[in-house]
């Protein structure tokens, strides 16, 4: 069997990577699905993607490379393999941003962003009329986010205070923003970006 035109080669944006793969096999369930997901991809599991691309396939075979970092070693050592994959070989790579991949390997695959709609639509606050006991809930219901997971929150809680709730923010909320981002790159605790976040629109009343 070949692969439907539907389900080509790509590399797919989200947050939400074991949900996609599981989505991914049930969709792909006629075909071999080869699952490779790491914390961090590095160049012993790139090692383990190439042989198993070259496993001769009569059908088409997935391989789904899916982390939340990659490094740099392990993307390069896998460019000539996703420029020319071996025949019936089709390689999916997830990874919750664009940033965390080489512009080498992005331009081997189309990029498909997932829909971060369940993120926006699942903030159960309102930012305008904010007050600690909510703070204290949200933080409370989030608590076990990893740092991706808190980059999605962060681009959700944007998105509510200015397309949602049409508030205009201060500049010094502009820069919690920006700070929340660098904060959170640079491995801060989650709660506590979001929790400098919130506190910012808990302040704000006049």
């Amino acid at each position: 069997m070949q692969a439907p035109k539907e389900t080509r080669g790509q590399i797919l944006i989200t947050t939400e990577i074991e949900a996609a793969i599981e989505e991914l096999q049930q969709k792909l369930a006629p075909f071999r699905v080869a699952v490779f997901f790491e914390e961090n991809f590095k160049i012993e599991h790139a090692k383990l993607v190439t042989k198993e691309a070259y496993i001769s396939e009569s059908d088409t075979k997935y391989i789904i490379i899916a982390a939340k970092e990659f490094t740099s070693v392990a993307q390069n050592s896998l460019l000539k393999i996703l420029e020319e994959p071996p025949k019936n070989i089709e390689f999916i790579i997830i990874s919750p941003t664009k940033s965390n991949l080489l512009p080498t390997v992005r331009s081997r695959l189309p990029v498909v962003q997932k829909s971060m709609q369940k993120a926006v639509t699942s903030l159960n606050i309102t930012l305008r009329r904010l007050d600690y006991a909510e703070v204290f809930a949200f933080l409370k219901e989030h608590a076990r986010v990893d740092k991706n997971s808190a980059k999605a929150l962060v681009e959700a809680l944007f998105r509510k205070a200015t397309v949602e709730e049409q508030l205009i923010l201060s500049q010094k909320q502009l820069e919690d923003f920006d700070m929340a981002y660098r904060l959170l790159d640079l491995n801060a605790r989650p709660q506590s970006v979001l929790a400098m976040l919130l506190m910012g629109f808990s302040g704000e009343r006049g």
